[in-house]
C-alpha cells in the first residue's frame, strides 16, 4: 500500500498529475545539462566512477529538489506512479538476474515486501550464507516519501550478499502521519517478526537516511518497552540528528544529493528535534540495550557531522561499532552508486557482518570499539 492509497491521503487530479510528471522530466533534464559544467572528471576515483558520481549527484539532487517543492497532493500522485513502475519492472529483473524472489506480505499488521534468495540459488551458495537471519529494513525518504517497491534492487543486493531474508514494511509517513506513526508501524513489524518465531538474536534492523533514523528510534523504543534488542543494527547515511545544527549541513550542501532545505518539520509536528526518540544523538546508548552497530556514510554529505557525533556516542557508551566514512561520497551512495569502489567496500563489510556466527559474535571478537572505526576520527577536517 502506497501512501496515495491510504485513507485520508489526498492526491492531485489527473491533469495536475500529468503536469507534475512533465515538470519532473523537465527538471531532471535541466539538471543533467549542468553536469558537463561541474568538472565531472574530477573526484576520488577513476574517470568512469567520477563521471557516474557527477551524473548520479545531479540526477538525484534535481529529483529531490523538485519533489520537496511540490504540494503534498502532487507529490503523492507522482510517488504512486513511480511505485507502480518499480513494482512492475524491478521484481522480474532481480528474479531473473539476481536469483531473488519478491512477494507481498503482512507482518504485525504492516503491509510490505519480502525479499528472499530463491531456494535453488541458496542451495548452491558457496560459502554458505546467513539464511537463518532476517533483516527488518526501514526504507529511507526523509520520513515523507518513497516506498518498499523502490528499494527492491538494493534489498535484493543485500539478500544476495548476506543470504538473509528481508522484510520492508510500508510504514506511514508525514505530513499526513507525523511522529510517532512511523515508529509504531516499525515496532509492530518488529513484534510481528518475533511472533513468527524469529528470535531477536537472528534479527537485524537496518535502514537508510530517514529509515536509518527510524531504525535508531526503534531501538530506543524497544529499550523503553523492555523488549529484546536485535542482534545488530545496519545503517546507511542515517538521519540521526533532526536538529540539523552541524556545520556539514551547510558546508556539504554543494556536494551532496540532498536539497538544501531538508524537510523535518512535518514529521516532528510539535516534537522537539533534540528529543532522543527522534534524534538518537541526544540519547545515551549502552551495550545493554543498544545492539552492535554498522554505520556507513560519505564525507561529502550534509548529515556527516551528525553521524560522526552519533558514532562518538556509541563508542563513549561502549557499544560495539563498525563505522565507514567514505571519501568523496554523498548521501546513501551504496544505494545510488552500487558499482562504485566505495560502495563495494560497504558491501564487503555487510557480507562479513552477516556471516553465520552473527553480528553479536562477530563484534565480540573485536578488541576495542575504537579499533573498529574504519575512516572517521583520523580523516576529519
Amino acid at each position: 500500500m502506497v501512501m496515495a492509497d491510504r485513507e485520508g491521503v489526498r492526491t492531485a487530479s489527473k491533469p495536475i498529475e500529468a503536469l507534475t510528471v512533465l515538470g519532473l522530466a523537465d527538471t531532471m533534464l535541466n539538471g543533467l545539462a549542468r553536469v558537463p559544467f561541474q568538472n565531472p572528471l574530477k573526484g576520488p576515483s577513476g574517470i568512469l566512477d567520477n563521471i557516474g558520481q557527477a551524473v548520479t549527484r545531479q540526477t538525484i539532487r534535481s529529483f529531490l529538489g523538485y519533489s520537496v517543492s511540490l504540494p503534498i497532493e502532487e507529490f503523492r500522485s507522482m510517488e504512486k506512479i513511480l511505485d507502480t513502475i518499480c513494482a512492475a519492472i524491478l521484481p522480474p529483473i532481480v528474479g531473473t538476474f539476481g536469483g531473488v524472489e519478491i512477494e507481498e506480505g503482512v507482518v504485525g499488521g504492516q503491509q510490505g515486501l519480502w525479499c528472499r534468495e530463491k531456494p535453488a540459488v541458496a542451495a548452491h551458495d558457496d560459502p554458505p550464507k546467513a539464511h537463518d537471519k532476517t533483516i527488518l529494513y526501514l526504507h529511507g525518504g526523509g520520513y515523507f516519501g518513497t516506498t518498499p517497491s523502490m528499494y527492491t534492487m538494493f534489498a535484493a543486493a543485500l539478500v544476495r550478499l548476506s543470504g538473509c531474508q528481508i522484510f520492508i514494511p510500508d510504514y506511514r509517513m508525514s505530513p499526513e502521519f507525523p511522529f510517532p506513526a512511523a515508529l509504531h508501524d516499525a515496532a509492530d513489524a518488529y513484534r510481528g517478526l518475533l511472533d513468527l518465531g524469529i528470535a531477536a538474536d537472528n534479527l537485524i534492523v537496518a535502514g537508510d537516511s530517514g529509515g536509518g533514523g527510524l531504525a535508531t528510534s526503534l531501538i530506543v523504543y524497544l529499550h523503553e518497552e523492555r523488549m529484546a534488542k536485535p542482534a545488530g543494527l545496519a545503517l546507511f547515511s542515517p538521519e540521526v540528528d533532526l536538529d540539523l545544527n552541524h556545520a556539514s549541513v551547510v558546508d556539504n550542501a554543494p556536494t551532496d544529493v540532498l536539497p538544501w532545505n531538508i524537510p523535518v518539520t512535518a514529521y516532528l509536528r510539535g516534537i522537539q528535534p533534540n528529543d532522543g526518540r527522534v534524534s538518537v544523538v541526544y540519547s545515551q546508548p549502552e551495550p545493554e540495550w543498544f545492539p552492535p552497530t554498522f554505520v556507513c556514510w560519505g564525507d561529502q554529505e550534509m548529515f556527516r557531522d551528525g553521524i560522526r557525533e552519533f558514532c562518538d556516542k556509541l563508542r563513549d557508551g561502549g557499544v560495539r561499532l563498525r563505522a565507514m566514512e567514505q571519501p568523496g561520497m554523498f548521501h546513501v551512495f551504496p544505494i545510488l552508486m552500487p558499482w562504485a569502489e566505495a560502495s563495494k567496500d560497504v558491501f564487503r563489510a555487510i557480507t562479513d557482518l552477516a556471516k553465520a556466527e552473527g553480528l553479536t559474535h562477530h563484534y565480540a571478537n573485536r578488541p576495542q570499539p575504537d579499533d573498529e572505526l574504519v575512516a572517521t576520527a583520523d580523516t576529519r577536517d
